[in-house]
């Protein structure tokens, strides 16, 4: 009985805050980034929703974008903004996912190199419900199961949340993905918690100063092409930084012991390093997260 009026409750909740600000739900995700390692990673995605629309992405990212406001007000003061205070914070999905209700696609964005990119699609996602149930959690949920993105995903959705939404670009469900996982184990999110909040977080603190300096691109396109950006990025992973620096000599020296081609060799391997080591793409039909 208690777990029922906890569940009565939290439908209660959701139903009434959705009318006037956003349901925060908080997804773990659990990942394998390097398609030949056993090994697996967390992270803490949220999914942020109200009467109109979702957003999707991770909760270092808001975090993040918290703390850059607070860095770029400042430097308004002091004319240098001290992006140290950011500390040690890193995500591996920079992406966002919106959705807005009722929900025909999703708008993707992410960040390619310093650029900010962001396409449309239509998932089409063909959901097969299964008479399977399962409690997970304070919540009753049933199967369901799709092809997407080249993987094969098992999902348990609750009526008790009345949302036809989900993690990532999953959605469709007559309510609430509680958990979604492919079946080879390569991906999968589980609700850990939602609580209420003053509004969708948009994480665009970075993205605008950027877009301020004119430096940086921020533009929508094709998914097509955005797969094409990122493939070229993977190849060569500091051609816009590079573009941006083409005035200055490859062999300036700052100090004696300071190289600023080393400096660029250097950060090059460290990132193709870093993009070879984060290979297991969500979708294998495109090559980035």
């Amino acid at each position: 009985m208690k777990k029922v009026l906890q569940v009565i409750l939290i439908t209660t909740m959701v139903l009434f805050n959705a009318q006037n600000s956003a349901n925060r739900f908080f997804y773990e995700l659990t990942y394998k980034p390097n398609k030949d390692s056993a090994k697996l990673e967390k992270e803490m995605m949220v999914l942020d929703i109200d009467q109109n629309r979702s957003l999707y992405q991770s909760y270092t990212n808001i975090q993040m974008d918290s703390i850059a406001n607070v860095i770029i007000k400042e430097a308004s003061n002091t004319g240098f903004p001290d992006f140290k205070r950011m500390g040690n914070r890193r995500t591996q999905f920079m992406h966002q996912i919106a959705k807005s209700y009722p929900i025909h696609e999703v708008l993707y964005k992410d960040r390619i190199g310093m650029d900010y990119y962001s396409y449309r699609e239509n998932p089409s996602l063909i959901w097969k419900i299964s008479e399977e149930k399962q409690k997970i959690g304070i919540y009753n949920t049933q199967k369901a199961t799709t092809d997407f993105g080249g993987r094969k995903w098992i999902a348990w959705f609750t009526t008790e949340i009345p949302f036809q939404d989900g993690p990532y670009k999953f959605y469709g469900l007559p309510g609430l993905i509680v958990k979604i996982g492919d079946e080879a184990g390569n991906y999968s999110w589980e609700l850990k918690g939602n609580r209420k909040t003053d509004h969708i977080a948009e994480a665009s603190a970075v993205e605008g100063l950027m877009k301020q300096t004119g430096l940086f691109a921020s533009k929508e396109i094709t998914k097509e092409k955005f797969t094409e950006k990122y493939d070229q990025h993977k190849k060569d992973p500091l051609a816009g930084i590079r573009q941006m620096m083409g005035q200055i000599p490859s062999d300036v020296k700052i100090s004696d012991d300071f190289s600023l081609s080393k400096e660029m060799r250097d950060a090059e391997k460290q990132m193709k390093e870093h993009i070879a080591k984060n290979n297991n793409s969500i979708e294998l039909a495109i090559t980035n997260k």
